[in-house]
């Protein structure tokens, strides 16, 4: 059969208007992982993607429960066993979104607003998961057929680790057996530079408490005599780093893959400036250890960030207490080859070593997920290097992301597959964060790159 992505490309055009409302019912669903109050609603987000999938001709097109929330998976395997099989990756969890956290919209009824779609994960993820849902479907309509096999495994707990997708896919490793790995949710700096990312780091995420007295104290009776267990967490967060601003834990960087000449010159061809930085963040300074630069920093180094802290009174008017305990959050973003079990033994036993003998702590770990780092030479590579030039209309640069995506590690690990990371957002989305946002503009060339995408696939040597 002869595969015309042209015709595959105009349709996708054609539909574009169609595409983008459909990507508007998706979002007005709040299906936020973290909240249990929102099960239902996941549920419903399932339960829409499955019977999408159906309707597009997709077999197999099913809810799959997990221990949490539940996968969602599909098939086409028209193709034949000739043609490779690509495993389409994409998450439809979202974080939590309240207006009272600064959106100027409601976050779950998708605004138009200069050319850019406003709503809760309208780019992470569900918009670049929907590309990939879109230029399949762009392909069955045209030609009756794609160039390749594709299966889809779109999952619900990937903004709270996915602690649910490594049995499932250990439980289905037949089903999900495949040649490649794509994955839609990253993002490129401006849409002149589209980005190919070949690496992510993992995650350490960790509590810890600090107990003093066994309840809040009067501080005009018991002051003076009793530590504070405010201060003591205090105390520790502050020596978590050295004064040149490198982490303070030992053992830290041992395992760290140090960056070649090669790779930092590869990074230095997508820069992040002073001026770039403090305008997409609004910090007043850089922070950081000025060994590396700024895109070094927040791409291919590890860190360790405090993500929030509590203890004692914060209502309105004065209290004055002692509290019985204070808390704190933390995660450390890894590099390869950095284990996350290990990071938190280390930083648990130097919390310990650190604390003062007048409190009790207790670190605890919450979850992990390990770093990727995926050569960039290979085939399937350089196959989506060819597809940005063609559907995108510029050539792409090869990065490092500085997020976490779980599910990475673990197909290049079990599953023996490359997996290639072809982000449609842009750094400036929004992410996580109020009025996240998506350019349709980026939607529309996402949906064609993608397309052209399966075609370069079919056309590698096997």
């Amino acid at each position: 059969m002869t595969y015309d992505s042209d015709a595959a490309r105009a349709f996708s055009r054609a539909n574009g208007d169609r595409f983008l409302q459909e990507l508007f019912e998706m979002l007005r669903i709040p299906s936020v992982s973290a909240d249990p109050a929102f099960a239902g609603d996941v549920q419903q987000m399932a339960d829409w993607l499955a019977e999408h999938l159906a309707a597009l001709g997709l077999d197999k097109a099913a809810v799959m429960p997990t221990a949490g929330h539940p996968v969602v998976y599909g098939e086409w395997m028209g193709a034949g066993p000739d043609k490779p099989t690509v495993l389409v990756y994409g998450h439809y969890d979202v974080m939590p979104a309240v207006m009272e956290d600064g959106w100027d919209t409601p976050p779950f009824e998708p605004v138009v607003k200069d050319g850019k779609v406003y709503a809760r994960g309208v780019t992470d993820d569900k918009g670049q998961l929907f590309i990939q849902v879109k230029a399949l479907e762009s392909w069955l309509s045209t030609a009756g057929a794609a160039p390749v096999n594709v299966k889809l495994l779109l999952e619900g707990e990937e903004e709270v680790s996915s602690p649910n997708l490594v049995p499932f896919i250990v439980d289905h490793m037949d089903l999900l057996r495949a040649d490649v790995c794509v994955i839609s949710d990253s993002s490129m700096r401006v849409i002149e530079e589209p980005a190919v990312t070949h690496s992510l780091r993992g995650m350490t995420y960790l509590e810890v408490w600090v107990k003093g007295p066994k309840e809040d104290l009067h501080s005009g009776f018991w002051g003076g005599a009793t530590y504070n267990p405010a201060l003591a967490l205090a105390e520790i967060l502050s020596k978590l780093y050295n004064p040149d601003n490198t982490i303070a834990v030992p053992g830290f960087y041992d395992d760290v893959v140090p960056l070649s000449d090669a790779e930092r010159e590869m990074i230095a061809r997508n820069p992040l400036t002073a001026e770039q930085f403090r305008e997409a963040t609004g910090v007043p300074g850089l922070w950081g250890d000025e060994r590396y630069t700024i895109r070094e920093r927040v791409s291919a180094r590890p860190t360790l960030d405090i993500n929030g802290l509590w203890g004692g009174y914060a209502g309105p008017g004065p209290k004055t207490i002692i509290p019985a305990k204070a808390g704190a959050k933390l995660s450390s973003r890894l590099v390869g080859n950095q284990d996350p079990h290990k990071i938190f033994r280390l930083i648990k036993d130097y919390i310990e070593s650190i604390a003062p003998p007048s409190v009790v702590v207790e670190v605890k770990l919450l979850t992990t997920g390990k770093p990727a780092l995926i050569p960039f030479d290979l085939p399937e590579m350089q196959a989506a290097a060819r597809a940005y030039e063609r559907g995108w209309g510029y050539a792409p640069l090869f990065t490092r992301g500085g997020g976490s995506i779980p599910v990475v590690a673990e197909l290049t690990d079990r599953m023996g597959i490359p997996v290639v990371m072809m982000g449609y957002g842009l750094d400036t989305d929004g992410l996580h964060s109020p009025n996240e946002h998506y350019s349709i503009e980026m939607f529309e060339r996402g949906i064609e790159t993608a397309i052209v995408y399966l075609e370069e696939l079919a056309a590698l040597p096997r």
